[in-house]
């Protein structure tokens, strides 16, 4: 939602900080049941002197008529009032809830004759103020008293007009100060994104004003704008609906999210539960259950849409199972996964997230004797299904699963019993089989009807008005948007997006691709590579939009797929080019403030947008918006490959596409389809589609898909009962829902909110229906009237049917027939140790949230990555102690000094780290792996110590592992000393290191510095370790030996202290290194005589 109401404490917070001296300071105390009296009054001593008000703070409408304002009492008189209110019940028509958050503040002593009524609100053009000169509890009907003053988008309130138009009853003695804080008031409304702000009563006594009581709404969309300006913000939920924690939760969710997560709870013991993708479709399914008689049973609304990944859909549905699985309902209980037809989202990828979720509920769900019924369509929606099918064989309770040829809420009509379940599975041609060139039948016929059998209401009674004359005036905004030759821009790096129009083009017959061009200013202009059919085509990208626009003239279209914080940037720079005619903006969540501006430059411009919060919108035959009609499989069931006779507009993306389906189900297919978007202020409306339909002889049926809020739909009666519009038009208002519920319930759209009985889906259908318009029961019987309507007009001869041509087979991409499993091709790459695919990180098999939570460290990671184990603790403990050891030797070493020289060249940390490891071999440092080998052949070869040294000597070959340029027996090395003491300890057995200090002994015994060094040390005791630890069978310790693990070791230690010195010399800013001359021997060649007399002469 973007309008959200706040605590009335936290609006007069904000006017406390903004306004100036243009009314009084607001001092109040907030109450609730925890309140501590003594702390209270110690932050708000004035509650010990002077007398008060207190109310209840909850979003509660009339608090004066109800009695829930207690005035002109001390602090005693406070509390006792309090005593029988709060956290108490307390029952508000319908709405039962608990009385928990109150505010105190001083009383005001006036007269009645100085209280004013003072209002802004906000619409599609204009903010408008409100006032009456009389305020107070009994202002009666505002809408008919007040006057008021409209203020057009980004134009200023001067205060001539303040007082002219709304203050010429006031008091003359109240027109200044009123003047000044209205203007002020106004300033503070815009620059916090107010959407309402409503003062009542607003007083003037003793020269002062005084804001007594507030309500007001601010539009959430702007927190990225405003979060500064507005500090911590509470939207509270409508009274008789407490916030759950689950709520909460599923909240904090959505907003760390780029899909929508939503969770609403009705009736915690409800029997009906919801899992529905989708803002359009959550709202159709809410009221097909009510409107089949389940509201008391619905216990929860909510909907997830935007492509949310398998982690966050499991995340949301184990929430649901969670609060569903709580009670046992002596009839069982119904969970609905229902959605439309997906436009992008992948539904296999969301179903798995639910059924894991099912999976963890498994026994819970059993208990309590839940049913399960599925009804999913989009991208890989097959692959969804089946997975689906499978776990209802398995889990226990009945799975009921349907696609795209079961009707979208018929599902509900089965689980309430109203409807029979088939049982019989239904045939379905697949991805596989629409774009395969010898699979499936044609598209015509690729699903069967999902049409209702006729009800009494609709059958054999349909009739079309006469078209013969159309209707003689025209928008200014009737234009053709798109057509078969139409080319567009794509703001954003939608790679799928764009590949899907380009599809969708080949399959229409187009000649040449839509998009010709895209922009991206995050990288320099290149060309990206997309599929033509069967061939490749490069698209170019370019940085800046002015290059786009001037290379690409003939682009009249900018689909604009940039984020909700540069969506309102990118478009009005759009609008600077007067090529562009068309613009589509699919972000969810501008700001509305934003929207109005875009809106009022595009009526200025005279330029088409659709969105914001949209997928956009399809012409058969010519262009598609982006991913608006799904995948291939959709796009040539729905028969959008070539024109049909419909016309519809929605708000709904989602459902968008679920109107496709009915229209090809049940005509000759769509025509042209528009969602104009789910917001508030979408930047077109219904009108200006259904004009351009009413205007356009090749549509022959209109179909509107309103909803709950707003009164667009009312400017359709107006010209269907005008004879603007004559064509028929099939509509519906979704939401009707809303009218069954205790208390407020924002529903998936921003814009799906009644304030006015008129705003309601139930007036709206009921006044359509007035006005001669086709309205159904319910979307349940939509299909059926709409082919009602469709067969009349064939019959009457308004439409002719044409015979269907198969469109181009187009290939799949290979991404999705390897998910489809429809393919398989041999890897170039195999991995045992790592997958980060999933939703989580795994090493070797296990989440790092796990060894985050085993607190496994370093050597558990390693002990993972590279020997594929879990080691004991003792050996990760152990490794960690080898990478301490070996960090670092002091700068005089080789590699240190490469990694130093390095550095003050100026060269970068992984230069400078390269330069040092390179010199890690058999000399410096790389002689774990050959003391190991060398020790573990002369131990497995029973070679006793001596024996060993002496065929070493005789063979003229090193002992890796033995001797030291700077320590001695007498001089120990600690870090050898440190480990030994370790593993003697811990170790279950170390032959090996024991055979290596009996070596040590005897070659110590000839010279003092012949001591087992640190490589020499892990490398034979890390062969202990391994053949020991119980982890590894001897050949397995071999071949870790045999490829250089234990090396691995050292360059790993070794690679921290290179990257301290090249840091170190960083810090300490030192030059170019240059090798003084003193400590270089220059030793020449002798050149007297030995280069010739001519030479000697030189």
């Amino acid at each position: 939602m973007s309008a959200k109401a706040i605590y009335e404490a936290k609006g007069k917070e904000l006017l406390n900080k903004y306004l100036t001296d243009e009314a009084a300071k607001n001092r109040f105390a907030v109450v609730t049941e925890t309140v501590n009296w003594d702390t209270l009054t110690a932050d708000h001593p004035w509650l010990l002197t002077e007398k008060l008000v207190v109310k209840p703070d909850q979003l509660i409408k009339r608090r004066g008529k109800l009695g829930l304002i207690k005035a002109g009492v001390d602090l005693e008189g406070v509390k006792e009032w309090l005593k029988n209110k709060l956290g108490r019940e307390f029952e508000i028509g319908v709405a039962k809830g608990k009385l928990k958050n109150f505010i105190i503040e001083p009383f005001i002593k006036h007269e009645q004759n100085e209280e004013f009524y003072l209002c802004i609100y906000s619409s599609r053009y204009c903010d408008t103020i409100l006032f009456h000169h009389e305020g107070g509890i009994d202002i009666g009907d505002v809408d008919a008293k007040a006057v008021k003053l409209d203020i057009p988008v980004l134009e200023e309130v001067s205060d001539s007009d303040i007082k002219s138009k709304l203050l010429s009853k006031a008091p003359a003695s109240a027109k200044e100060p009123l003047t000044k804080f209205i203007k002020a008031l106004y300033t503070q409304y815009r620059n916090l994104h107010f959407t309402y702000l409503e003062i009542n009563p607003l007083v003037f006594t003793g020269g002062r004003l005084y804001i007594l009581d507030l309500a007001a709404k601010i539009d959430q969309c702007a927190e990225y704008l405003c979060k500064s300006l507005w500090g911590d913000l509470e939207f509270p939920p409508p009274f008789g609906r407490d916030a759950l924690p689950e709520e909460a939760y599923i909240a904090e969710l959505d907003a760390k999210s780029g899909a929508s997560l939503k969770l609403t709870i009705l009736n915690k013991s409800g029997r009906i539960w919801t899992m529905v993708a989708g803002g359009g479709a959550s709202v159709i399914y809410a009221d097909t259950i009510c409107d089949l008689g389940g509201a008391k049973d619905l216990a929860n609304y909510g909907e997830y849409s935007g492509a949310p990944s398998e982690q966050q859909t499991y995340e949301y549905a184990k929430t649901i199972l969670s609060l569903m699985t709580a009670e046992i309902h002596p009839d069982g209980k119904i969970l609905i996964v229902g959605g439309g037809i997906a436009n992008f989202t992948n539904v296999a990828a969301t179903f798995k997230g639910i059924v894991r979720a099912l999976r963890e509920y498994q026994q819970k769900l059993i208990e309590g004797n839940v049913s399960v019924y599925v009804r999913r369509a989009g991208p890989n929606y097959q692959e969804g299904l089946r997975i689906m099918r499978e776990l209802g064989n398995t889990l226990g309770i009945p799975i009921h699963v349907f696609g795209p040829e079961t009707h979208m809420t018929a599902i509900v009509s089965m689980a309430l019993g109203k409807r029979e379940i088939p049982h019989t599975p239904r045939q379905m041609n697949t991805t596989a089989n629409f774009l395969l060139p010898t699979g499936g039948a044609s598209p015509a016929t690729s699903r069967r009807g999902s049409v209702n059998e006729p009800s009494s209401r609709s059958e054999g009674k349909v009739t079309v008005p006469d078209q013969s004359q159309q209707a003689s005036s025209k928008s200014e905004r009737t234009q053709t948007l798109f057509t078969e030759k139409t080319q567009c821009i794509v703001w954003g790096m939608q790679q799928r997006a764009v590949q899907g129009m380009l599809d969708f083009d080949y399959v229409c017959s187009r000649r040449e691709p839509s998009v010709v061009a895209m922009i991206y200013p995050f990288t320099g202009d290149h060309k990206q590579k997309f599929y033509w059919g069967h061939k490749e085509i490069l698209v170019p990208v370019y940085k800046n939009m002015a290059d786009a626009m001037k290379k690409h003239p003939q682009a009249d279209v900018l689909i604009n797929f940039a984020s909700l914080r540069s969506a309102f940037e990118s478009t009005m720079e759009t609008m600077t080019y007067p090529q562009i005619r068309s613009i589509a903006i699919i972000a969810e969540g501008i700001p509305e403030n934003l929207t109005r501006q875009i809106i009022k430059e595009a009526d200025k411009k005279g330029v088409f947008v659709i969105g914001p919060a949209t997928v956009g919108g399809v012409k058969p035959g010519c262009f598609k918006i982006g991913n608006t009609g799904g995948m291939l499989d959709n796009i040539l069931a729905s028969k959008l490959f070539r024109p049909g006779s419909v016309a519809y507009v929605s708000r709904s993306g989602g459902m968008s596409n679920e109107l496709n389906n009915i229209i090809s189900l049940n005509t000759n297919g769509v025509y042209e389809g528009i969602a104009i978007g789910g917001d508030r202020y979408p930047g077109t409306t219904f009108m200006d589609h259904i004009l351009r339909y009413q205007d356009d002889p090749n549509v022959k049926m209109i179909i509107l898909l309103g909803e709950v809020g707003g009164t667009e739909e009312y400017h359709l009666v107006s010209a269907m009962k005008s004879g603007r519009v004559n064509k028929p038009v099939v509509a519906w208002c979704i939401g009707t829902c809303a009218k069954m519920f205790t208390s407020d319930v924002q529903f998936g759209h921003a814009g799906a909110c009644a304030n006015a009985e008129a705003e309601t889906a139930s007036a709206k259908n009921q006044a359509l229906t007035d006005a001669k318009a086709y309205v159904p029961k319910s979307f349940d019987e939509l299909g059926t009237l709409i082919k009602d309507v469709y067969d009349k007009l064939v019959e009457n001869g308004t439409i002719v049917p044409e015979p269907e041509q198969p469109p181009p087979t187009v290939p799949m991409d290979y991404t999705w027939a390897r998910e489809l499993g429809l393919i398989r091709k041999p890897a170039s790459f195999m991995t045992s140790i790592c997958d980060e695919r999933g939703q989580e990180l795994l090493y070797a098999g296990i989440p790092i949230t796990d060894i985050f939570k085993e607190d496994m460290g370093i050597g558990g990671v390693l002990s993972l990555l590279w020997f594929q184990r879990r080691l004991p603790k003792y050996a990760t403990k152990f490794i960690e102690m080898c990478l301490m050891v070996t960090a670092d030797h002091g700068p005089a070493v080789s590699g240190a000094h490469n990694t130093i020289v390095c550095a003050r060249a100026g060269k970068d940390l992984v230069s400078c780290l390269a330069s040092g490891l390179l010199t890690i071999g058999d000399r410096f440092g790389g002689a774990l792996d050959a003391a190991a080998k060398q020790f573990s052949d002369a131990y497995t070869s029973d070679m006793i110590p001596m024996e060993f040294v002496n065929n070493m000597r005789k063979e003229g070959k090193l002992i890796m592992g033995i001797g030291h340029r700077v320590k001695s027996i007498n001089n120990p090395d600690m870090r050898v000393v440190i480990l030994k003491e370790y593993a003697k300890k811990n170790f279950p057995a170390t032959p090996l290191l024991d055979y290596a200090i009996e070596v040590e002994k005897i070659t110590t015994s000839k010279k003092p510095n012949l001591i087992l060094n640190v490589d020499g040390f892990i490398g034979v005791a890390f062969v202990d370790l391994l053949n020991n630890c119980g982890c590894f069978t001897g050949e397995e310790a071999r071949e870790l030996i045999d490829v250089g693990a234990l090396n691995g070791l050292f360059v790993l230690g070794r690679s921290m202290g290179f990257i301290g010195h090249f840091l170190d010399q960083k810090r300490l800013k030192q030059g170019l290194y240059r090798h003084p001359w003193d400590d270089i021997s220059y030793i020449m060649p002798e050149t007297m005589g030995l280069m010739g007399e001519d030479t000697d002469k030189i």
